[in-house]
Protein backbone atom coordinates (compact mmCIF):
# COMPACT_ATOMS: atom_id res chain seq x y z
CA UNK A 1 0.00 0.00 0.00
CA UNK A 2 1.19 3.15 -0.74
CA UNK A 3 0.32 6.75 0.55
CA UNK A 4 0.65 10.11 0.64
CA UNK A 5 0.99 11.70 4.24
CA UNK A 6 2.43 15.27 5.26
CA UNK A 7 4.31 15.73 1.73
CA UNK A 8 6.20 12.11 2.43
CA UNK A 9 5.46 8.95 0.53
CA UNK A 10 4.47 6.02 3.05
CA UNK A 11 5.12 2.44 2.10
CA UNK A 12 4.25 -0.58 3.66
CA UNK A 13 5.54 -3.80 1.79
CA UNK A 14 3.92 -7.35 2.26
CA UNK A 15 5.54 -8.04 5.53
CA UNK A 16 3.73 -5.05 7.28
CA UNK A 17 7.25 -2.77 7.25
CA UNK A 18 6.47 1.26 6.48
CA UNK A 19 8.97 2.99 4.97
CA UNK A 20 8.70 6.56 4.38
CA UNK A 21 10.51 9.10 1.77
CA UNK A 22 10.04 12.92 1.38
CA UNK A 23 8.00 13.55 -1.66
CA UNK A 24 10.62 15.75 -3.10
CA UNK A 25 13.12 12.50 -2.92
CA UNK A 26 14.26 9.97 -6.03
CA UNK A 27 12.94 7.39 -4.39
CA UNK A 28 9.52 8.45 -3.83
CA UNK A 29 9.97 9.40 -7.53
CA UNK A 30 10.70 6.09 -8.65
CA UNK A 31 7.88 4.60 -6.35
CA UNK A 32 5.15 7.19 -7.72
CA UNK A 33 6.69 6.72 -11.23
CA UNK A 34 6.15 2.97 -11.47
CA UNK A 35 2.42 3.22 -10.08
CA UNK A 36 2.04 5.64 -12.54
CA UNK A 37 3.43 3.39 -15.50
CA UNK A 38 1.34 0.32 -14.36
CA UNK A 39 -1.78 3.22 -14.22
CA UNK A 40 -1.13 4.32 -17.68
CA UNK A 41 -0.56 0.55 -18.92
CA UNK A 42 -4.32 -0.16 -17.82
CA UNK A 43 -5.72 2.94 -18.92
CA UNK A 44 -3.78 2.60 -22.64
CA UNK A 45 -2.27 5.96 -22.01
CA UNK A 46 0.41 5.40 -24.87
CA UNK A 47 -2.78 5.23 -27.39
CA UNK A 48 -2.80 8.67 -27.17
CA UNK A 49 -0.22 9.93 -28.79
CA UNK A 50 0.26 11.38 -32.61
CA UNK A 51 3.63 13.23 -34.30
CA UNK A 52 3.45 15.07 -37.62
CA UNK A 53 -0.24 13.03 -38.14
CA UNK A 54 0.80 9.56 -37.20
CA UNK A 55 -0.50 8.14 -34.66
CA UNK A 56 2.59 6.96 -32.16
CA UNK A 57 2.28 4.32 -29.72
CA UNK A 58 4.64 5.07 -26.82
CA UNK A 59 5.66 6.75 -24.03
CA UNK A 60 6.27 9.91 -24.66
CA UNK A 61 9.91 10.04 -22.38
CA UNK A 62 10.93 6.92 -24.27
CA UNK A 63 10.79 8.71 -27.33
CA UNK A 64 12.27 12.03 -26.23
CA UNK A 65 15.47 9.95 -24.86
CA UNK A 66 15.43 7.51 -28.27
CA UNK A 67 15.61 11.07 -29.92
CA UNK A 68 18.63 12.06 -27.56
CA UNK A 69 20.44 9.02 -28.66
CA UNK A 70 19.72 9.44 -32.14
CA UNK A 71 21.22 13.22 -31.96
CA UNK A 72 24.24 11.88 -30.36
CA UNK A 73 25.38 9.15 -33.14
CA UNK A 74 24.05 11.25 -36.01
CA UNK A 75 23.19 7.18 -37.91
CA UNK A 76 22.94 7.26 -41.45
CA UNK A 77 20.22 4.61 -41.54
CA UNK A 78 17.45 4.06 -38.29
CA UNK A 79 16.16 0.30 -38.64
CA UNK A 80 12.40 -0.37 -37.02
CA UNK A 81 11.28 -3.75 -36.66
CA UNK A 82 7.35 -3.23 -36.32
CA UNK A 83 5.13 0.09 -37.76
CA UNK A 84 1.79 -0.21 -37.12
CA UNK A 85 0.42 3.10 -37.85
CA UNK A 86 3.92 4.45 -38.80
CA UNK A 87 4.18 7.44 -36.36
CA UNK A 88 7.63 5.80 -34.91
CA UNK A 89 9.32 6.00 -38.68
CA UNK A 90 7.80 9.59 -39.13
CA UNK A 91 9.62 10.56 -35.57
CA UNK A 92 13.14 9.05 -36.52
CA UNK A 93 12.68 10.52 -39.89
CA UNK A 94 11.98 14.05 -38.88
CA UNK A 95 14.81 13.89 -36.24
CA UNK A 96 16.95 12.82 -39.17
CA UNK A 97 15.47 15.58 -41.23
CA UNK A 98 16.75 18.06 -38.78
CA UNK A 99 20.09 16.69 -38.58
CA UNK A 100 20.39 16.91 -42.02
CA UNK A 101 20.94 13.42 -42.71
CA UNK A 102 19.86 9.73 -42.58
CA UNK A 103 16.92 7.05 -43.51
CA UNK A 104 14.61 4.82 -42.09
CA UNK A 105 13.77 1.27 -43.05
CA UNK A 106 10.80 -0.28 -41.31
CA UNK A 107 9.67 -4.04 -40.89
CA UNK A 108 6.79 -5.12 -40.66
CA UNK A 109 4.59 -8.80 -41.02
CA UNK A 110 1.72 -6.97 -42.27
CA UNK A 111 1.42 -3.36 -43.34
CA UNK A 112 -1.90 -2.61 -43.77
CA UNK A 113 -3.46 -0.78 -47.12
CA UNK A 114 -4.72 2.59 -45.27
CA UNK A 115 -1.27 2.79 -43.03
CA UNK A 116 1.34 2.21 -46.05
CA UNK A 117 -0.83 4.92 -47.87
CA UNK A 118 -0.86 7.38 -45.16
CA UNK A 119 3.34 6.93 -44.90
CA UNK A 120 3.95 6.46 -48.29
CA UNK A 121 1.99 9.94 -48.64
CA UNK A 122 3.64 11.80 -46.14
CA UNK A 123 6.29 14.63 -46.36
CA UNK A 124 8.76 12.73 -44.96
CA UNK A 125 8.31 9.30 -47.12
CA UNK A 126 11.43 10.10 -49.31
CA UNK A 127 13.23 9.07 -46.41
CA UNK A 128 11.14 5.99 -45.13
CA UNK A 129 11.63 2.77 -46.98
CA UNK A 130 8.93 -0.01 -46.03
CA UNK A 131 9.75 -3.77 -46.25
CA UNK A 132 6.55 -5.80 -45.30
CA UNK A 133 7.26 -9.67 -44.34
CA UNK A 134 8.38 -11.31 -41.01
CA UNK A 135 11.51 -9.61 -39.21
CA UNK A 136 13.50 -12.42 -38.61
CA UNK A 137 12.60 -14.41 -42.04
CA UNK A 138 16.26 -14.96 -43.68
CA UNK A 139 14.80 -13.11 -46.94
CA UNK A 140 13.61 -10.09 -45.50
CA UNK A 141 16.56 -9.80 -43.42
CA UNK A 142 18.88 -10.30 -46.65
CA UNK A 143 16.82 -7.45 -47.49
CA UNK A 144 17.78 -5.21 -45.25
CA UNK A 145 20.76 -5.49 -45.22
CA UNK A 146 20.88 -5.25 -48.72
CA UNK A 147 19.57 -1.52 -48.47
CA UNK A 148 22.44 -0.41 -46.02
CA UNK A 149 25.64 0.72 -47.96
CA UNK A 150 29.17 -0.83 -46.29
CA UNK A 151 30.31 2.12 -43.60
CA UNK A 152 27.19 3.66 -42.87
CA UNK A 153 26.40 4.01 -39.53
CA UNK A 154 22.99 2.08 -37.76
CA UNK A 155 21.01 2.14 -35.20
CA UNK A 156 18.58 -0.44 -34.65
CA UNK A 157 14.86 -0.65 -32.79
CA UNK A 158 12.92 -4.12 -31.79
CA UNK A 159 9.66 -3.06 -31.80
CA UNK A 160 7.23 -6.24 -33.17
CA UNK A 161 6.61 -9.24 -31.87
CA UNK A 162 7.53 -8.59 -28.36
CA UNK A 163 8.00 -12.60 -27.45
CA UNK A 164 11.32 -14.11 -26.07
CA UNK A 165 12.16 -16.32 -28.84
CA UNK A 166 11.52 -13.44 -31.84
CA UNK A 167 13.42 -10.73 -29.78
CA UNK A 168 16.26 -12.90 -29.32
CA UNK A 169 16.38 -13.77 -33.24
CA UNK A 170 15.77 -10.26 -33.97
CA UNK A 171 18.93 -9.31 -31.99
CA UNK A 172 20.61 -12.06 -33.53
CA UNK A 173 19.86 -11.20 -37.06
CA UNK A 174 20.34 -7.43 -36.85
CA UNK A 175 22.80 -7.14 -34.34
CA UNK A 176 24.68 -7.81 -37.34
CA UNK A 177 24.32 -4.79 -38.91
CA UNK A 178 24.84 -2.48 -35.74
CA UNK A 179 27.37 -0.44 -36.32
CA UNK A 180 30.43 -0.51 -33.19
CA UNK A 181 29.83 2.25 -31.06
CA UNK A 182 25.99 2.45 -31.93
CA UNK A 183 22.87 0.43 -30.48
CA UNK A 184 20.72 -1.99 -30.90
CA UNK A 185 17.16 -1.20 -28.97
CA UNK A 186 15.18 -4.03 -27.39
CA UNK A 187 11.07 -2.11 -26.59
CA UNK A 188 8.85 -3.24 -24.01
CA UNK A 189 10.05 -4.89 -21.64
CA UNK A 190 7.54 -3.66 -19.28
CA UNK A 191 5.58 -6.74 -20.04
CA UNK A 192 7.47 -8.37 -17.50
CA UNK A 193 6.31 -5.45 -15.09
CA UNK A 194 2.58 -5.90 -15.64
CA UNK A 195 1.98 -9.54 -15.27
CA UNK A 196 -1.48 -9.69 -14.07
CA UNK A 197 -2.54 -6.40 -15.52
CA UNK A 198 -5.18 -6.23 -18.29
CA UNK A 199 -4.51 -7.79 -21.67
CA UNK A 200 -1.28 -9.49 -20.22
CA UNK A 201 -0.48 -13.53 -19.96
CA UNK A 202 1.01 -14.98 -17.45
CA UNK A 203 3.80 -16.21 -19.18
CA UNK A 204 5.03 -12.62 -19.36
CA UNK A 205 7.04 -12.75 -16.29
CA UNK A 206 9.87 -15.01 -18.72
CA UNK A 207 8.78 -14.48 -21.85
CA UNK A 208 9.48 -10.84 -22.62
CA UNK A 209 12.01 -8.94 -24.43
CA UNK A 210 14.16 -8.16 -20.91
CA UNK A 211 14.86 -12.16 -20.98
CA UNK A 212 15.77 -11.96 -24.74
CA UNK A 213 18.16 -9.48 -23.77
CA UNK A 214 19.40 -11.51 -20.92
CA UNK A 215 20.13 -14.36 -23.35
CA UNK A 216 21.47 -12.51 -26.04
CA UNK A 217 23.94 -11.19 -23.87
CA UNK A 218 25.23 -14.28 -22.06
CA UNK A 219 25.75 -15.88 -25.34
CA UNK A 220 27.01 -12.51 -27.66
CA UNK A 221 30.72 -10.06 -26.30
CA UNK A 222 30.32 -7.93 -28.63
CA UNK A 223 27.39 -5.98 -26.74
CA UNK A 224 26.87 -4.95 -23.51
CA UNK A 225 23.41 -3.11 -21.24
CA UNK A 226 24.65 0.41 -21.87
CA UNK A 227 21.74 3.18 -20.28
CA UNK A 228 22.62 6.45 -22.80
CA UNK A 229 23.75 9.25 -20.74
CA UNK A 230 21.23 12.17 -19.93
CA UNK A 231 22.82 14.75 -22.35
CA UNK A 232 21.16 17.41 -19.87
CA UNK A 233 20.28 17.09 -16.69
CA UNK A 234 19.81 19.75 -13.39
CA UNK A 235 17.92 17.51 -11.60
CA UNK A 236 18.08 14.34 -8.90
CA UNK A 237 16.65 11.80 -11.25
CA UNK A 238 18.99 9.36 -13.15
CA UNK A 239 17.02 6.82 -14.26
CA UNK A 240 14.60 6.69 -17.18
CA UNK A 241 10.48 5.90 -16.73
CA UNK A 242 10.30 4.01 -19.12
CA UNK A 243 7.99 1.09 -20.97
CA UNK A 244 12.02 -0.06 -22.36
CA UNK A 245 13.61 -1.39 -19.06
CA UNK A 246 16.99 -3.41 -19.98
CA UNK A 247 16.61 -2.06 -23.24
CA UNK A 248 19.87 -0.09 -24.78
CA UNK A 249 22.75 -2.95 -25.81
CA UNK A 250 25.80 -1.01 -26.88
CA UNK A 251 28.03 -2.75 -29.96
CA UNK A 252 31.98 -2.68 -28.38
CA UNK A 253 34.04 -0.59 -30.61
CA UNK A 254 36.34 -3.22 -30.75
CA UNK A 255 33.80 -5.15 -33.14
CA UNK A 256 35.33 -2.98 -36.26
CA UNK A 257 38.40 -5.45 -36.76
CA UNK A 258 36.25 -8.42 -36.34
CA UNK A 259 33.48 -7.49 -38.70
CA UNK A 260 35.89 -6.59 -41.70
CA UNK A 261 38.31 -9.93 -40.99
CA UNK A 262 35.13 -11.94 -42.27
CA UNK A 263 34.45 -9.77 -45.40
CA UNK A 264 32.14 -7.25 -43.87
CA UNK A 265 28.27 -7.75 -42.79
CA UNK A 266 27.34 -6.32 -45.78
CA UNK A 267 26.66 -8.00 -49.35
Amino acid sequence: MITIVDDKVMVTDEQGNTQSFGIGTPEAFQIISNVWLRSGWDTKYVYSFSWLGRPVIQLPEDMIRIQELIYELKPDVVIETGIAHGGSLVYYASILNAIGKGRVIGIDIEIRPHNRAAIEEHRLAPMIHLVEGSSIDADVVAQVRSLVVAGEKVLVILDSNHECDHVLAELEAYGQLVTPGSYIVACDGIMQEVVGAPRTSPDWKYNNPQQAVRIFLEQNQEFELVEPDFPFNEGMIMERVTYWPNAYLKKNTSSVEKQWEVGGIFP
